[in-house]
């Protein structure tokens, strides 16, 4: 019994670095932020390693979306959890906070000396067009995977025009979102019953 605890014991350990690792991986090669991470999260998680599948990535954005917090450490959490419990969502979580942690206390470190340097801030105009590409990617994907009907279009383009045009607060928007579609699943069923 001591010898299958001890296996057991470390298999999940190897998988707790194995997590850990590739969520570290992600975390170093990715600029932008959460949404740009995305992408880099769907290939490791679910084309590479397969620790879940399509349908589950795509229920895991909607879920780690409504969540406080960056949506990347939401993630990281969320899978981490769903493989190995705590011990899987720490690993998972640290693995993704640490490279922008390492990397931002090295960049405040020096950034009196490179703060005016033209090379790093052409590095920077050059990484913006990317970042935009690596936002763009997940929905485009979302969007056709979901094949949303006109009104999903219809409601994500008054999302924009309200939170970029009109100022209003994306807290208000997702919870006009919310309310619309209780009411029409309501309303939707209601019509079905005989």
């Amino acid at each position: 019994m001591m010898i299958l605890s001890f296996v057991y014991s470390r298999i999940y350990e190897m998988n707790a670095w194995k997590l850990f690792s590739t969520f570290f991986k992600i975390g170093t090669f990715t600029f932008g932020g959460g949404y740009a991470m995305l992408p880099l999260i769907e290939q490791e998680v679910v084309h590479k390693q397969q620790w879940l599948n399509t349908e589950e990535y795509t229920e895991m954005l909607s879920l780690v979306q409504t969540a406080p917090g960056p949506i990347s450490i939401n993630s990281a959490v969320f899978i981490g959890y769903k493989l190995h419990r705590w011990q899987g969502a720490l690993s998972c979580l640290l693995g993704v906070i640490l490279p922008s942690f390492i990397i931002i206390l090295l960049i405040a470190v020096a950034f009196t000396e490179i703060n005016s340097n033209p090379i790093v801030e052409r590095i920077f105009k050059g990484i913006r067009p990317a970042v935009v590409a690596l936002i763009a990617v997940p929905v485009i994907r979302m969007i056709q995977r979901e094949k949303l009907h006109w009104t999903g279009g219809l409601i994500a383009l008054l999302s924009i025009i309200l939170v970029w045009l009109l100022g209003y607060s994306p807290v208000w928007v997702v919870l006009g979102a919310i309310i619309y579609g209780i009411v029409k699943e309501y309303l939707t069923t209601k019509t079905k019953k005989p």
